[in-house]
């Protein structure tokens, strides 16, 4: 009696199933279709190339096995491989293997089908070239500086950490998965998914792990439609067991990129891998993205990096010193860290510029030379003014030490030094009153709108007090 293909293949899968892990089945053998069975040649059709190594690479012993189990000591397998050619004028074929014309099963775009670095023909670090029987270790194109230990932990990224440092130590298995960071730029969404991504390598070196831009993700994309790999492109990104994308934001509107990525994001998620991602704006926010895609997004943890204080600011700032083995005056760098509040990247920048200034000009890293620095860089960061700086200016108006505006202290000349601070902190910030009256003092909103109402009394009444107000107020707003 003739067996049929289909219950052949079926029997064949049981027992598979028994010997493989269930990602390894879901991956590699769920996809495979059954065709024929003639002359007890059983032929199966598998999606590309690429999945017909990685078959006979990996599992041809316990395919053997299982087909001569079914079909008998002659029973043998043939592959029918889709050659996906989506150019203009081609259609999708297939051929048969095992075969002995190395023409038929020639397709120029799977040797690279995702090379970025074109004109250069050696030592390509690129995470994109196809493994196929030999296997080739995916570059994580992680930077090695971006680790945990350089991360200085604050109030304002605190449980963006926890969350990442839990994720990588137990990729995948935690509840954060997918791990979505977001803030605005400049914050060290970035730093953090790359020390993510170190730590698991640390920990698990036999993990693969990725970290790529969202602009890499669609240029790759787009090779692969253009030269018929869509289907190796798909698989490539199903291997890695922790995949870090970042500013995924810039997906919007690409409709068939994002289903790319849904297909992706799915097959990792359901085998237990881990998804980080980073955005500028949190996942509610987003636009361009269908529905199913933002759900996903939303079944892991959404932590939120805010801009840091000023203590995480001048810690920042020691630490980069540190690093680079560079003294700097404390002056200076509470002044950098006064002057430039809502960008990490831009505080290391200026940093960079002051230290360049004086290496490369042979002067004294000083607070005039940290001053003519800022003010130039500045004007090309369009900074906004904080509560932090309104104190500092208002200190050093009256040369009073810093930290005094938020003792306890009732003398006068410091109660109307903290009133100033909260007047012109309402007036040239966004903080709300609550906020104003933490930082100055840790007193009330009704404290903030008593002092606002106290100013304004006494700028009628007082014309020395009025000019110190005028004089404060030029300086402020020339920072």
């Amino acid at each position: 009696m003739e067996k049929n293909h289909i219950k052949v293949w079926n029997n064949c899968l049981s027992f598979i199933q028994d010997n493989v892990n269930i990602q390894g089945y879901k991956t590699w053998f769920e996809p495979i279709e059954p065709l024929k069975l003639i002359d007890n040649v059983l032929t199966i059709q598998v999606p590309s190339q690429f999945f017909y190594e990685w078959l006979e690479e990996h599992y041809i012993k316990l395919i053997r096995m299982v087909i001569k189990k079914e079909l008998g000591a002659s029973g043998r397998l043939e592959y029918s491989i889709i050659m996906d050619n989506s150019l203009p004028g081609h259609d999708k074929k297939s051929i048969k293997l095992p075969t002995s014309s190395k023409e038929a099963i020639n397709n120029p775009a799977v040797s690279m089908p995702y090379n970025m670095n074109r004109g250069k023909t050696k030592d390509i670090p690129n995470p994109f070239i196809i493994p196929g029987i030999k296997k080739v270790k995916v570059n994580s194109q992680l930077v090695e500086s971006n680790s945990f230990a350089n991360f200085v932990e604050g109030d304002s990224n605190r449980l963006a950490r926890s969350a990442g440092y839990a994720v990588a130590e137990n990729p995948g298995k935690t509840s954060f998965n997918p791990l979505f960071l977001y803030s605005p730029t400049g914050l060290g969404k970035t730093h953090l998914s790359h020390a993510i991504g170190l730590q698991v390598r640390e920990n698990f070196p036999d993990k693969t792990v990725l970290y790529l831009h969202s602009n890499q993700f669609i240029s790759q994309f787009i090779d692969s439609i253009r030269h018929g790999n869509q289907n190796d492109f798909i698989h490539f990104y199903q291997m890695i067991d922790v995949l870090i994308i970042d500013d995924v934001h810039l997906l919007a509107a690409k409709e068939k990129t994002l289903d790319v990525f849904f297909q992706v994001f799915n097959h990792l998620h359901q085998n237990g891998k881990q998804i980080v991602i980073t955005s500028d704006i949190p996942p509610v926010e987003l636009t361009g993205f269908n529905n199913r895609l933002i759900s996903r997004f939303k079944w892991g943890l959404a932590a939120d990096m805010q801009a840091p204080d000023l203590e995480t600011r001048i810690a920042i700032i020691q630490k980069k010193l540190y690093n680079d083995g560079i003294e700097m005056p404390q002056d200076v760098i509470e002044y950098l860290a006064y002057s430039i509040t809502n960008s990490v990247r831009e505080l290391e920048g200026a940093l960079i510029s002051i230290m360049a200034q004086s290496s490369l000009n042979k002067k004294e890293i000083n607070i005039d030379l940290a001053k003519q620095i800022i003010d130039k860089y500045v004007k090309s960061t369009n900074r906004e003014i904080s509560i932090e700086y309104i104190q500092k200016v208002v200190c050093e108006y009256f040369s009073l030490p810093l930290d005094i505006i938020n003792s306890k202290t009732r003398k006068r000349e410091i109660v109307q030094a903290r009133q100033l601070a909260m007047f012109f902190s309402k007036k040239h910030t966004k903080s709300s009153l609550a906020t104003i009256g933490q930082h100055c003092g840790n007193k009330d909103h009704a404290t903030v709108l008593h002092a606002v109402k106290t100013v304004n009394n006494l700028v009628d009444t007082d014309k020395k007090f009025k000019n110190y107000v005028d004089d404060l107020d030029k300086k402020i707003k020339l920072q």
